[in-house]
């Protein structure tokens, strides 16, 4: 069983849209997930167009990746290198840390994760 950042089983981060990299509701990882999509993020606009701008596109669907395509509002395993290029741009979006796998800790403190907690967390 995977764990969140915080030592605890790993919480579902979003069913719709069904997210993950083995489109199962959570952030697992493994070693087919060379995107580390690790990250349980709640999108915003922001962020959104910052990801678009940079070369991945999170807002038009691509059906045939099962990708239904992100407004904001919605849960979404973000990949973890992502999230620190957001953040280190200052458009990172919040985050749902007991969605959010412990693998996450390899590329950003979790000092900084709880920064960006998600308001139900604070």
């Amino acid at each position: 069983m995977a764990n969140n950042v915080f030592g605890e089983p790993l919480a579902d981060c979003s069913q719709k849209p069904l997210t993950g990299f083995y489109r199962d509701g959570c952030c697992n990882t493994g070693e087919e997930d060379r995107g580390l999509h690790t990250v349980c993020a709640v999108m915003t606009d922001e962020f959104l167009e910052f990801s678009r701008a940079a070369g991945n596109d999170l807002i038009t669907p691509q059906p045939i990746f099962r990708f239904p395509g992100l407004k904001a509002g919605d849960r979404w395993c973000l990949c973890a290198l992502r999230w620190v290029e957001a953040w280190r741009a200052g458009k990172a979006p919040l985050v749902v840390l007991e969605a959010t796998h412990e693998k996450t800790l390899d590329f950003v403190p979790l000092e900084e994760l709880v920064k960006y907690a998600w308001k139900s967390e604070l």
